[in-house]
């Protein structure tokens, strides 16, 4: 399996940054994981509120932990409440149903790790996500 590079998650979070002031978003932060959950790279653009860590490791950890994105998070959400408020419980608040987590793929469609990004509307910050995943050449699930 490929692993998730420093020098790969640093494109992904300053391209995704990049998208956000592209399109004039409200200030965004961005944490990319590798595949089993760890930190490589958080950055927080000046104004963006301190809570914003927490929603943007929670659906990047959130994907990573059911293995798809935190836009199928929410709709399962949705449609049963009583078994994401136990995963809330068993996960120790760190999934996030909102749109902006995106698992990362390698080149052969193996999850090498997950973004999440926290902001703006959910449906912005998973446009970032996935302008970032894309300019460093993978793919996003």
């Amino acid at each position: 399996m490929t692993r998730l590079t420093l020098d790969q998650a640093t494109a992904i979070t300053d391209a995704a940054l990049a998208e956000g002031r592209k399109r004039n978003l409200a200030p965004l932060a961005v944490a990319v994981l590798d595949a089993g959950g760890h930190l490589i790279v958080y950055k927080r653009e000046d104004g963006a509120g301190i809570v914003r860590f927490d929603i943007a490791f929670g659906k990047a950890w959130g994907s990573l932990g059911m293995g798809f994105g935190s836009r199928e998070l929410a709709t399962r959400a949705e449609k049963m409440p009583t078994f994401f408020s136990m995963l809330a419980d068993v996960s120790g608040g760190r999934m996030v149903p909102s749109p902006g987590g995106l698992l990362i793929l390698d080149p052969a469609g193996e999850v090498i790790g997950a973004i999440g990004i926290s902001g703006d509307l959910g449906d912005n910050d998973e446009i970032c996500a996935l302008a970032g995943i894309e300019a460093a050449g993978l793919q996003a699930r």
